[in-house]
């Protein structure tokens, strides 16, 4: 759907860019005000008469609203098709399912790269700072558009499972149920830093330009090429490393200089090249730090239970991955013990894999039966068979 058209659900598979009504800024926590906002969507499915059936995908870090279609910069086939799909746990013939392009994203969403209506040229760094609540803001406008009361389910993995809680949190009144995948309440300082990292490798980056990189016509790809390396070493686990790469050599031999001489050098290298094609450097900016500010008790007089106090009529599921390290099992029980606190039903599972904090992306028995059991029980509940 082109910009400045009214979403519609009547369609198998939809969507493309909304533009929010000039008289609907969006309103940050920072104070400041977006205008004109445009946000990037793909729905799969059809809504139900009784409008019962929606469903709510949100993405991670560097994923985009292409959730089980075709990347059309990439080509390659949607991020969650291993949940998406027919005869998935979300299928396109029972569910009405809602993918977003967050705010301050580079795929039809607003954000850094996006014309500045007051200089014409790309925002840069005169983009306003976006946080985790700024997003869900923004999806809520976009589901009200869509004429959807109450959804069937909000459900994320990473910073997807974050803007599920704060769903729960801000908007309870308009979830049936909320799935939480290898989540936490709060960024780790751990967290933060290995974010430093990154944002300081792309502004290190000569080519960055102070944020003013594409007014010079070049891109900070060394920059950025280096942050996600870092990054994608927190989504893996050591066992998941040693099991596909060990000490295995690229070729015969060693260069005896700093060629990727082991296998795991050569992957990283592609990670950080394959991502700086589809990927703003600005955007990596600003959502990473979207990520670093969120705390959800912060708002609650810094008790987590608070913010679910609303909650209580909503059905939850959290889960986690045994060898996921950047967002552990015990912050995922942190949640589970707040919910239980606040009086909310909610549903925990633990999932043993040695594929690292990644595994909601790839083929895991496990976790697919999870869902399967949940979106199962919460149908019946729901009324939806």
């Amino acid at each position: 759907m082109d910009a400045g058209a009214d979403p519609s659900p009547e369609s198998e598979t939809g969507g493309g860019t909304w533009r929010f009504p000039a008289g609907k800024p969006l309103r940050l926590d920072s104070g400041a005000t977006l205008a004109p906002l445009e946000i990037g969507y793909k729905t799969y499915g059809r809504l139900n008469e009784t409008k019962t059936n929606a469903v709510l995908v949100c993405h991670a870090l560097t994923g985009d609203q292409h959730a089980a279609s075709v990347n059309p910069l990439t080509g390659r086939p949607g991020w969650w098709d291993q949940v998406i799909g027919p005869g998935r746990p979300l299928d396109p013939q029972r569910h009405f399912i809602v993918a977003t392009n967050v705010v301050g994203g580079c795929m039809g969403s607003t954000g850094p790269a996006s014309t500045n209506p007051k200089t014409g040229q790309p925002y840069g760094l005169a983009f306003p700072m976006i946080t985790i609540a700024d997003m869900v803001r923004a999806q809520a406008m976009l589901i009200e558009a869509l004429g959807i009361e109450t959804l069937f389910a909000v459900v994320g993995g990473s910073m997807g499972g974050m803007q599920v809680l704060q769903w729960a949190a801000d908007y309870p009144e308009k979830l049936f149920s909320a799935v939480c995948i290898a989540a936490a309440p709060r960024h780790s300082a751990q967290n933060i830093a290995f974010h430093e990292v990154g944002r300081q490798a792309i502004m290190a980056d000569p080519d960055w330009k102070g944020g003013a990189y594409e007014a010079a016509g070049v891109r900070p790809e060394k920059g950025l090429a280096v942050a996600r390396m870092a990054a994608h070493i927190t989504y893996l686990s050591e066992a998941a490393l040693q099991r596909k790469f060990g000490r295995e050599l690229q070729r015969d031999g060693l260069s005896w200089g700093f060629d990727a001489d082991f296998q795991v050098e050569s992957y990283l290298r592609h990670q950080g090249t394959s991502f700086v094609d589809r990927f703003d450097a600005n955007s990596y900016l600003y959502i990473t730090r979207a990520l670093d500010y969120f705390d959800l008790a912060a708002r609650h007089g810094g008790t987590l239970a608070e913010a679910f106090r609303k909650a209580r009529g909503v059905r939850f599921c959290v889960l986690s991955f045994s060898s996921d390290w950047l967002y552990p099992t015990a912050e995922s029980r942190d949640i589970v013990r707040a919910l239980n606190a606040a009086g909310c039903r909610a549903s925990f599972a633990e999932i043993e894999t040695d594929k690292g904090h990644d595994a909601f992306f790839l083929d895991e028995p496990l976790f697919d039966a999870a869902l399967r059991g949940f979106f199962a029980s919460a149908a019946l509940a729901r009324g939806l068979g």
